[in-house]
Formats: C-alpha cells, structure tokens, sequence
C-alpha cells in the first residue's frame, strides 16, 4: 500500500512540475484528502482536549505532578519519586501546550478579529481565557517562558523568553480586559465548548476565579497587588460547585479519561502512605474515593520515594492504588473548581485582605465544596470531620495548606504548585511531607523539585535565548525556586 502511495505520488509530483514549470515546490505538496481550513468551534474542542489530555495524561500527571505533590509515589515507576525526569515526558508536556493547545486559541483569535464584523468579542475572550490559564501552569513549572515571541511560527522559531512575574501581570490585565469585554447578548461559541458549552457568563466567572489564583499565588512576592486583586474579583468568582470548570470525558473511546483503567488494569502507582496517613488520622470521608483498599482490606500507602529494590517493600497487593474514581474513563479533566476559590479566599482572609466574609467561614467553605465534589453528602460525618480539623487563626498555613493540597487532588501539577508556595505542615506543625525515603537522583534537589528543567531542544535548539533564561532565574536546574516561592 504504502509503494503504490509513494509511486503515485512520483507521478503525480513529475506531472505537476512538468504542466506548472516554476510553481513553487510547497504549492504542490499539498494533501487533498485533508481541509485546509477550519472553524473556531473545532480549534476550541481541539484545544481543551489536547491541553487536559496531556496534563492529566499518566506520564505528565503520574510521573511528574502527582509524586511531585506527593499524592502518589511509584510502584515500577520509582525513579520519577526521586526526581528522576524523563526527557521525553517533560518535552511532551511543553510542545503540545504550546504547539497544539496554545496554537489552537490563538488561531481562534486571528480568525475572529479577520472576519467581516460583528467580531464575536466573547470567543476571543474565551480563548484568552484558556490561554491564560495554560501560560500560568507554563510559568509555575518552568519560570521564564517564551510568552510575547511565542507561537509566530515562521516569524521566529527562537522565541526569547519573558520574565515569568512580567508574564504574571500580563495575565492579569489580559483577564481582566476580557471580562470587561465579554457580552452574554452576543454570540458564543454554540458548539465545540466542552467545559462550558459557550456560556458567556461561566467563563466570566472562571477568568475571576483564575484572577484569584494569580493573586494568591504571588501574595508573598507581591501582596499589594495580590490583595487589589483579589479584592477587585472575588464577588465575581466562582460562588459553588455549579460554577466548577472542567473538562467531560466519555466513558467511550476516543474521548476517555487520558489515564483510566477501563480497558487494562493500572499498577504503575500506589497512592502515597504520606496521604493515606494523614487522611486515617483525621477520619477523612474521602479516602475511599482517593484510594482503594490493599489486597487485605486496609488502607496502606508506600511510603514516598521507596525505591523499587528496597527490602522492605511489601509485595505489590499489599498497598492501595488510586480509587477506581479517579481511574474512571468518565473521570473529568478539572481546570479550577470551587473548593479551591473557597481556600484561596480563606487564605486571603487570614492574610487581612477583604473577602466579604471571614477565614474561618471560607475555610469551612471550601472543606463542605470539597466533600460535595466527591459525593460525600452525609452532614453529620462532614460537621465531625471540620471539628477534628478545625480553623485556627495562629496556624492558618497549615489548617488551609492541608486541607486544600487535600480538595486539589487529583490536580498533581496545582498540588506542587500549591505545596511549594505555602511550605506547610500538618496543624500543629509536625512534618506532613518527607523527602524520598531511598534519596533522591537528583544532585540539585533532596526534599522537592521547584521548577521543571527547560527541554533539552531549547538547549540545542534555541540556544541564546535559553542560557539568557537559564542565568536570569538562577540556573536551570530542579533546585532553584521560582519568582513567587518565598518560602
């Protein structure tokens, strides 16, 4: 098949260049059989997908985010709970967010703003939206990242890269500008949206919400801008799990959850005994969502960072993988959701910013959002599991640190995020997280990554502009801590 394909194509390509004599070489080379064109509505399923296919996909999430935040720990993939990064998955990771996902939106916005008016002022905001939310995990992973020069494509394949608090800003006003543009009376996207199918109003709430995020997550670095900020959009933020945005898999191929074990079971990974401990001694109702039971009907994790050589290591049945939930195929891909609009307010609060209501009353918020979100509806058991965690304004960072790396799970890249920022404990202040229990591979970092490495391609290919990046945030190694880590 693939002879006869090719001793066609040599026909075809003699007689084009015989009838067209000078016709340019990429006139020709052009496949028929596919559509040179397309239309905003594809772009933005297109785009959606591809972005939360490869964050929640097994190698980026399993073997990066999820053992980074210190949910997850390997079983046959023990290496990358001791730092060990794979090239190939990292390079995954960069090149489909920015060549598909980030591509896609931004063809979203050239398309509106070339076509005859009306402009639909609402998908292009939408997709600064999404491309907003993309950059930011961008910057959190890696720091400095090509931002203004990016996606030019021919105009210049060696993008220069930005200061990621620059980027930080620039995502504000971006998001804030879009919201102020959005206008439910005009038109939407009326089909193609998974997350939101279009809603105007939605994404309006969720580009506040993310605003939020923003905010906090700069609050040590930055904290007059992070309080106007959040003072500034928190009415307007997500209100309940109603408002939550993410991304709806099918329980059908192809469109399944990136990482399920409907059709093969999954054993790559036991759930950390740094999670599964913490969640016992507080009579947590969601571990039973989080994890499954062990071979001998308890709830055992490994503890984080176990090599796969380690005598001690109990045979593979001994120890609880995650929950069938979090395996499903119809599992969603979660962009933001309440819970974690709830802590950051909390947090807010205990900082003395103005959030309309207290942090205690956030806070409760947040652990109520959470419990509903996973289906624990039984009142009583979520008003005792508050008081065996109850809100303390002398211990606020490690009241709200636990309890939202808990209601961010299974979200690996935000948990790190979020682990790294706030540096917290379990309340009182003994340790909740531990280096790897067999060390780490990594000479750079012993207790955890702070940043992802840039990709070796940049390094080859890009040269100038990644030593420029690499000297101006410190180096380019797992041990250098990002712009807004002041902990």
């Amino acid at each position: 098949m693939l002879t006869r394909y090719m001793k066609y194509s040599c026909y075809l390509l003699l007689g084009c260049l015989l009838a067209t004599g000078c016709q340019k070489l990429e006139d020709i080379n052009v496949d028929p059989t596919k559509p040179t064109t397309t239309q905003p509505q594809y772009l933005l399923t297109g785009a959606e997908k591809s972005a939360m296919d490869i964050i929640y996909a097994g190698p980026q999430n399993g073997r990066i985010g999820m053992p980074y935040a210190q949910y997850w720990t390997g079983n046959d993939k023990a290496n990358d709970s001791r730092y060990l990064l794979d090239e190939g998955i990292n390079a995954a990771l960069w090149n489909n967010l920015y060549s598909i996902s980030l591509h896609n939106l931004d063809e979203i916005i050239a398309m509106n703003r070339a076509e005859p008016t009306p402009v639909s002022p609402n998908q292009i905001a939408i997709a600064h939206i999404l491309k907003a939310w993309i950059y930011q995990v961008l910057a959190d992973a890696y720091g400095n990242i090509p931002y203004t020069e990016a996606l030019q494509e021919e105009g210049n394949i060696r993008p220069a890269y930005d200061d990621a608090q620059t980027i930080y800003n620039a995502l504000l006003d971006t998001l804030q500008a879009q919201t102020a543009a959005m206008d439910p009376a005009q038109g939407s996207f009326d089909a193609g949206d998974v997350i939101y199918n279009g809603n105007v109003d939605a994404w309006k709430k969720l580009a506040h919400s993310l605003m939020l995020r923003l905010a906090i997550r700069m609050a040590d670095a930055d904290p007059a801008r992070a309080q106007a900020v959040i003072a500034a959009n928190y009415q307007q933020a997500m209100a309940g799990n109603a408002d939550n945005a993410q991304f709806q898999y099918l329980a059908t191929a192809p469109n399944k959850f990136p990482y399920n074990d409907s059709d093969r079971p999954l054993t790559e990974f036991f759930v950390s005994a740094t999670l599964v401990d913490y969640m016992q001694s507080t009579g947590d109702p969601r571990l039973g969502i989080y994890a499954r039971k062990a071979g001998d009907s308890t709830y055992r994790g490994l503890a984080y960072g176990t090599s796969e050589t380690n005598p001690n290591r109990l045979p593979p049945s001994n120890y609880s993988l995650p929950g069938k939930k979090i395996y499903a195929a119809d599992m969603p891909g979660i962009l933001m959701t309440y819970p974690e609009v709830a802590f950051i307010l909390a947090e807010a609060a205990a900082r003395g910013f103005a959030t309309g209501a207290d942090a205690a009353t956030h806070y409760e918020a947040g652990v109520r959002a959470s419990m509903e979100y996973w289906g624990v509806s039984n009142t009583d058991s979520i008003g005792a599991y508050l008081a065996r965690v109850p809100y303390d304004a002398n211990d606020w960072k490690n009241v709200i640190g636990t309890q939202k790396w808990l209601a961010l799970y299974p979200q690996g890249l935000q948990g790190w995020f979020e682990r790294l920022r706030l540096d917290f404990k379990k309340p009182g202040g003994d340790s909740l997280f531990i280096a790897p229990l067999d060390g780490s591979l990594d000479e750079n970092v012993t207790y955890v990554p702070y940043r992802l490495t840039y990709l070796v391609s940049e390094q080859q290919q890009n040269t100038a502009n990644y030593q420029a990046a690499a000297s101006a945030i410190g180096g380019n190694t797992k041990g250098v801590k990002l712009w807004w880590n002041m902990q």
